[in-house]
């Protein structure tokens, strides 16, 4: 019979997009609620004062007072191999990434240097309270399987791929279109939708890729059913014109991803700061979605990201968030969140606490078409759940007190907060991160946790 297990405190989730819809109506909140968990999945979730007596006299819940609990957060747009050159000094994004990424990613060749990252890099997620994330390995298929090893230790529900890049990098990244198709190939049928990892089909962007490697890229969408995709997509003004300039029949950045077929549901083009209305229009119409990563973009000066115009309920297009370190300069999504605030405030506009979250939660879900198993405490749900705890310094102790609502709790801890404020992560239902433990704070799942 398989164990039952319970949370109690404060807790808030999303039933649908603020952005669309009136906002009380988008969030439920109970300020003692109690979460119940059997193998892997939300079996129950409401007021504690309900739901207590439906639980077995031997269940006593996980109490976590002076804490909120969350769905956790999800990472639409990341580089694993790149967390040992976050906070590298200086150049724009071209410049940068020849200084810094390329060198650095030459040296995921070698297996045990990518495990090593892996490792680190998981760790690091679960103490920000990222449960899932579409991630980027590097053109070595050893990277990928490093990465997705790691993964199904944790049980943590990925999404993830091998980069392709047939030109303009070091002769170390490179690979060819037939060499890219035939590895990414090998790995889809190692590694996607077992357990739950996803594989996600990772051209690097439209100047590392000629056009046969994009059609090739192409190919394997429509050959596999259920895979992802991500690239980037005018990041910076000067990657815009030299991509015009490789691809000159093309009417746009975009229209080089259509014209290969990469555009469509389960596409995420990690920050697409420089788009026209028509770019914006062609999201919507397909369903492809964009990854807002606003400590990147401030931090290599690349431009702000226009995320009322991406979200117009005209013709919505769906918005996640994405830390993109090593060009981010956090892991944690209540970091992303101070800036993306930023970010609106200096578009004219202003982001509110409860869409913050629910970019950082439910949206993060739609834009990878996972909404419906992860991103919110609902019955039939993966308990991938992460706990905010309102005392992890003293200031933000101190602030937290002086609050009188739910919105201006949830802005103290996306502008104050950060890895500190997470208290504990669960994964399907396994408490795999727990700040306070003794000696490690991590620990492997269980046997027998969720199911596909």
């Amino acid at each position: 019979m398989t164990a039952i297990k319970a949370l109690r405190g404060a807790a808030i989730s999303f039933g649908g997009n603020p952005f669309e819809q009136a906002e009380e109506t988008c969030l439920t909140h109970h300020e003692d609620a109690l979460i119940i968990i059997e193998a892997g999945k939300i079996t129950a979730f409401g007021p504690y004062s309900a739901l207590a007596g439906t639980l077995p006299a031997c269940v006593t819940p996980v109490h976590y007072p002076d804490a909120l609990i969350s769905a956790g957060f999800i990472d639409t747009h990341v580089h694993y191999p790149q967390v040992q050159m976050i906070g590298a000094y200086g150049s724009q994004l071209l410049q940068w990434l020849e200084k810094y990424t390329f060198v650095t990613e030459q040296q995921y060749a070698d297996s045990s240097h990518a495990k090593l990252a892996s490792r680190l890099f998981l760790r690091e997620l679960l103490r920000a309270g990222t449960t899932t994330a579409a991630v980027y390995c590097t053109v070595h298929p050893q990277s990928v399987d490093a990465f997705f090893e790691e993964s199904e230790r944790y049980n943590t529900l990925m999404v993830a791929g091998k980069v392709l890049m047939d030109r303009n990098a070091p002769q170390g990244l490179l690979d060819t279109a037939q060499r890219g198709y035939d590895e990414s190939k090998a790995l889809i049928g190692r590694w996607h939708e077992k357990g739950r990892q996803h594989y996600c089909v990772t051209p690097r962007f439209a100047p590392t890729s000629t056009e046969p490697q994009l059609d090739a890229a192409g190919t394997l969408l429509r050959e596999h059913d259920g895979l992802f995709m991500q690239t980037h997509l005018s990041e910076n003004p000067s990657e815009v014109e030299w991509v015009l300039s490789l691809f000159p029949e093309r009417s746009s950045y975009l229209d080089v991803y259509a014209h290969a077929g990469l555009v469509g549901r389960r596409s995420v083009f990690g920050h697409a700061v420089h788009l026209a209305e028509q770019d914006f229009c062609t999201c919507h119409q397909t369903g492809a979605a964009l990854a807002h990563c606003p400590t990147s973009n401030l931090f290599l000066g690349s431009g702000l990201f226009r995320l009322f115009d991406a979200v117009d309920p005209k013709r919505p297009v769906r918005v996640g968030l994405g830390t993109d370190v090593g060009g981010g300069t956090s892991l944690s999504q209540l970091q992303s969140l101070n800036e993306a605030y930023k970010v609106a405030a200096l578009m004219g506009r202003k982001l509110n606490a409860v869409r913050a979250f629910y970019l950082a939660t439910l949206g993060g879900a739609n834009a990878l078409y996972l909404d419906d198993r992860i991103g919110k405490l609902e019955p039939g749900y993966d308990a991938d759940i992460c706990i905010l705890d309102y005392k992890a310094t003293p200031l933000l102790d101190f602030r937290t007190r002086y609050c009188n609502s739910l919105e201006e709790l949830l802005f103290v801890l996306m502008t104050l907060g950060d890895d500190r404020a997470v208290r504990a992560t669960y994964v399907a239902g396994e408490c795999i991160y727990e700040r306070d433990r003794p000696g490690d704070p991590f620990h492997y799942p269980q046997a027998g946790g969720i199911t596909p």
